[in-house]
C-alpha cells in the first residue's frame, strides 16, 4: 500500500508530455502494445470484443489531468443539445 503514495514521473499516453503522478490517483487505460489501442477498440474507433491474446499484452498507461479535462470538454461538447434555429419567413409581396 505503501507504493500507492510514491511520486512517479511518467509520459502521458495521450499528449506523450512527463508528468507526476501517484498510483493512487491517476487515471490509467489499458493499450496493447502491438496495435497502441485499447484492447476494445477496432483501427476505426468502433468497439468490439477484445482477443484473449490482446487483453493478456495489455498494459496500463497514465494519462495526464490535462488531457482528462480535454476528454471531458470534448464529451460535453457531443452531448450538448442541438443547435435550435428559428423558422425564417419570406416577407410576403407588398
Amino acid at each position: 500500500m505503501e507504493d500507492d503514495h510514491i511520486t512517479t514521473i511518467g509520459t502521458c499516453f495521450a499528449c506523450k508530455r512527463t508528468f507526476p503522478y501517484t498510483a493512487a490517483n491517476v487515471t490509467m487505460i489499458t493499450i496493447d502494445p502491438e496495435t497502441g489501442l485499447p484492447p476494445d477498440r477496432s483501427v476505426l474507433g468502433t468497439q468490439r470484443e477484445p482477443t484473449p491474446e490482446a487483453l493478456a499484452r495489455a498494459v496500463p498507461e497514465p494519462v495526464c489531468p490535462d488531457c482528462l479535462t480535454r476528454a471531458r470538454q470534448f464529451r460535453d461538447r457531443m452531448n450538448s443539445p442541438a443547435l435550435r434555429l428559428e423558422p425564417w419567413h419570406r416577407p410576403g409581396p407588398g
